[in-house]
Formats: structure tokens, C-alpha cells, sequence
């Protein structure tokens, strides 16, 4: 009886503990993004990361003197991005897009992703970092 207990104690408090963990690395807007550094630019997608708890769009964007800068642009969950008409296709390596989001407070070129146009205009809500994110970055808004 005390070794299954024990074991329950045990696997509870891990569970506990490995939550915490996960919790910790999810963060708000506001600790990495500044909502004074509105960016939007266009480029070509080079890697997508369908990971939790953010998706990242990987984005070369050739800047006029002819460098190329590589952006990373966090985005919603997976999950997320699916019920928004996301699929794991239409983020392939090579696809022309225009990305509206906020640029890292630490002025690297990282993003918080608001929005994404497509080449033929259809336009997909990146956005769902929550706490801390500008007014505009929640879908009632757009309503």
C-alpha cells in the first residue's frame, strides 16, 4: 500500500514539475516585443517551424541595397494556425508573403507576427500571444 502510495505522490509531483517547466518557457508579449516597433515587410519563406507553444516562420527578406536579411516570426500555436485556414502547405519553403507584426525589443530581427498576405491577397491573423499584445492583435478587433 505505502509503495503505491508513494509512486502516486510521485508521478503527481512530477507531472506537477514538468508543468511548471513548460509554463516558464511560454511568455508575454510584452517580455521579448515592443508594440512600438511596428515592422511589415515582404519576403520569401525560407523554414517553418511547426512547434508549441508558437509556431516560427522563417523569412528572408532582400533588403534594397540587395542583402538579404533573415527575419524569425513567431506565430500562433499550430493548432491555432490550422483553424485559420493554415495548412502545413501553404508555408513551403519558397512562398512570397508579407508579414505585418512587432519587432523584438532587442532589435534583432525576430517578430511577433500579426498578419501574413499571400500573393494573391488572401490575408491570415498570425497573432496569439495574449497578455501584454496590442488591442489589434485579438480577433474581436477585427470584427
Amino acid at each position: 500500500m505505502r509503495t503505491k502510495i508513494a509512486t502516486v505522490v510521485a508521478v503527481v509531483g512530477f507531472a506537477i514539475l514538468g508543468g511548471a517547466a513548460s509554463v516558464s518557457a511560454h511568455h508575454a508579449f510584452a517580455a521579448e516585443f515592443d508594440a512600438n516597433k511596428p515592422v511589415s515587410f515582404k519576403g520569401t519563406i525560407t523554414k517553418m517551424e511547426w512547434v508549441n507553444p508558437h509556431t516560427w516562420m522563417h523569412v528572408d527578406v532582400k533588403k534594397p541595397d540587395g542583402t538579404v536579411e533573415n527575419w524569425a516570426v513567431e506565430a500562433g500555436t499550430p493548432n491555432v494556425l490550422f483553424r485559420r485556414g493554415f495548412t502545413k502547405e501553404s508555408l513551403l519553403p519558397g512562398t512570397e508573403v508579407v508579414v505585418d507584426g512587432y519587432q523584438a525589443k532587442d532589435g534583432s530581427h525576430r517578430a511577433n507576427g500579426r498578419d501574413l498576405t499571400f500573393p494573391d491577397g488572401r490575408k491570415l491573423f498570425l497573432g496569439s500571444s495574449g497578455t501584454g499584445a496590442p488591442y489589434e492583435l485579438s480577433p474581436e478587433s477585427k470584427k
